[in-house]
């Protein structure tokens, strides 16, 4: 958010300058009066009007600024790229700069754990709910299509041997991608096994 305080010989004077300043319109701020002002006697001991403009907090705008305020701490300098779509409730965020790797961690954790932390805060300050996704490098999409190809080697693994093969722990996302890689797959079947966080997935031989 952004305040400023405006003088000017009246109220519509003082918010047109305030709106110029901000580069807002007035549905994007909250004005408070500090002090009304007066006339004087015929123009003699005239008071100016007093305003407090305030920008209003939107949602991409406070996870922008929640964001750039980790990455300050971090000593890292990143872009941050958000899309929101009111319709859906999405809000989509891809971040760039020279360090990306760092943000992904071992297997996206760091970027899961910044994901968490994103939507926590926007559920926190606002009551529409919105699903917040980050992204960087492209790394969600090369890690499903990671994880597909993990899944259909398996899959020939455990036909060939008969054998079921226990995968490594995973988060609900990855899992949910190895699940629907191998739904239709005619010889095997899926399921999840422990608790968090060390959920596995199992992959079987069907019955014939």
């Amino acid at each position: 958010m952004e305040s400023i305080e405006v003088s000017a010989k009246t109220y519509d004077e003082a918010v047109t300058e305030a709106l110029v300043q901000l580069g807002k319109t007035s549905d994007q701020v909250t004005i408070e009066v500090i002090d009304k002002g007066s006339s004087g006697f015929l123009g003699i001991g005239a008071k100016p009007v007093k305003i407090k403009v305030t920008t209003n907090l939107t949602v991409d705008g406070y996870l922008k600024e929640f964001l750039s305020d980790i990455f300050s701490a971090m000593k890292m300098e990143v872009k941050i790229e958000i899309k929101l779509d009111e319709e859906k409730r999405n809000i989509s965020v891809d971040l760039t700069g020279d360090e990306m790797g760092v943000l992904i961690g071992k297997r996206g954790q760091t970027l899961d754990s910044l994901q968490l932390l994103a939507n926590n805060a926007v559920h926190k300050h606002f009551e529409t709910y919105y699903k917040v996704k980050i992204d960087t490098e492209n790394y969600r999409v090369r890690r499903k299509e990671t994880l597909e190809n993990l899944a259909r080697n398996v899959a020939f693994k455990v036909k060939r041997t008969k054998h079921s093969v226990s995968l490594e722990p995973m988060n609900p996302f990855e899992r949910r991608v190895i699940h629907s890689a191998l739904q239709n797959d005619k010889f095997v079947t899926t399921h999840s096994e422990g608790d968090e966080p060390f959920r596995h997935i199992v992959v079987t031989l069907k019955r014939q």
